[in-house]
């Protein structure tokens, strides 16, 4: 397993070693010991599923304090552009992104810890995004930053997404006061 720092401090790109022959593939996708030789304790307490075709974008969501969630991101079949988001004030990276692209054939995880807004899009269709959690979805200390807001000046890509109503109706990131 190869941990890798990105530009944002505390955002971690993760690579299994994978084992292939005729019969398919073997990795390890979650090794807590790794983590902890990083100095990052992680208690799981639930993991989330979704299912999405082509062209579907979900984002920018994250959760307030005290519900806010630290999660282990992957693609389990089909691609993503993921997409986080530094909402962290004291940050030197407050208000930047990262992106990476998640797919079944790089079997790479991102870890975004409490303080980042996550989004993703769709590359193809019958995409299985997975992704474990540090703490219990909470309805109420839910909120979301509009995905395609021009100051954050993220490059989705060109193409037409299909959207849920709240992520069309996200807080603009000048509006946005954060919590973290």
């Amino acid at each position: 397993m190869i941990i890798t720092q990105t530009k944002i401090a505390d955002l971690l790109i993760i690579q299994p070693k994978v084992f292939e022959d005729d019969r398919g593939y073997f990795f390890e996708s979650f090794n807590n010991s790794k983590l902890k030789e990083l100095g990052i304790n992680i208690d799981f307490v639930q993991d989330n599923q979704s299912l999405s075709q082509k062209g579907v974008l979900r984002g920018l969501h994250f959760q307030n304090p005290p519900f806010a969630q630290g999660k282990l991101v992957r693609v389990i079949k089909g691609a993503v552009l993921d997409v986080v988001v530094d909402i962290r004030k004291k940050s030197a990276t407050y208000g930047q992104h990262f992106d990476i692209e998640l797919s079944e054939t790089n079997k790479t995880a991102l870890w975004i810890p409490p303080g980042f807004a996550h989004g993703f899009s769709t590359l193809m269709d019958d995409t299985i995004f997975f992704y474990k959690c540090t703490n219990y979805y909470n309805k109420a200390s839910e909120d979301c930053i509009l995905w395609n807001d021009s100051d954050l000046n993220i490059n989705w890509g060109n193409q037409k997404f299909k959207l849920s109503e709240k992520d069309k109706d996200g807080k603009l990131f000048k509006n946005f006061e954060s919590k973290f």
